[in-house]
């Protein structure tokens, strides 16, 4: 079963965390998937939609293309409810003394 291009280009793009389009394009080449370029651009564009990359334009030419990493929010409000059930759990056990 065939990798979708997508998947590829998303997994080429993680390994370099950021590179240009002209770098994305050497780099696939290399790896043996040749794509056109309309068909290229379809796929960076699929995948800025799907919130995955973020490309930006840094000359008339050329664009950046970066990861977009996603940070978890703690939520004290959780992390507290959750030490405290953890407290009563423990505190549920006979003998348990701390």
């Amino acid at each position: 079963m065939a990798i979708p291009l997508k998947n590829l280009m998303h997994e080429k793009i993680k390994e370099m965390n950021s590179l240009t389009d002209v770098e994305l394009y050497k780099a696939m080449t290399k790896d043996g998937t040749i794509i056109p370029e309309d068909r290229f651009n379809k796929l960076l564009l699929d995948l800025e939609i799907l919130g995955l990359i973020k490309v930006a334009w840094i000359t008339k030419e050329a664009r950046r293309i970066e990861i977009v990493t996603i940070k978890e929010e703690i939520d004290i409000v959780d992390e507290q409810n959750q030490e405290v059930m953890e407290k009563d759990y423990e505190a549920s056990f006979p003998g348990f003394e701390k």
